[in-house]
């Protein structure tokens, strides 16, 4: 087991993408994302939230991005113009989660569930508000 994993507050896959890049998203896809959100979120890979850092394995050909608590300085947990109720669901459990980082702004869906369109979106975006504030 690694450091990362022994002191990990929470880990969890997840799927993701900048604002630019979901911006950058056709119509087609987002009618195609009613049935597989995986269209929008291209990056994917687990999420571990440590006391010292916010990893996201596997975020670019760059390899992982990693954050620290003063790196974050938003989260949020909504539907956007970008990502609304039609392609999110009508389930609050839908709406993505969303991080100002010094990259941007990025879209996440962790632990999403297709066929319930749900996610632990809600229960990290406590976490790592929470994190940061340490």
């Amino acid at each position: 087991m690694t450091d990362t994993a022994r002191n990990a507050i929470a880990v969890a896959e997840y799927i993701g993408c900048t604002t630019a890049e979901l911006a950058a998203k056709r119509r087609g896809d987002r009618v195609v994302a009613g049935v597989d959100q995986k269209v929008l979120f291209q990056r994917r890979g687990r999420i571990t939230l440590t006391p010292g850092q916010l990893l996201l394995e596997g975020w670019g050909d760059e390899g992982d991005l990693v954050l620290r608590p003063a790196d974050v300085t938003g989260v949020e947990n909504r539907f956007t113009d970008l990502y609304g109720r039609f392609v999110g669901g009508l389930l609050n459990a839908g709406k993505p989660l969303i991080l100002q980082t010094p990259i941007g702004e990025i879209y996440l869906m962790v632990d999403h569930k297709t066929f319930m369109e749900t996610t632990d979106n809600r229960r990290w975006a406590t976490l790592i508000e929470a994190w940061r504030r340490e």
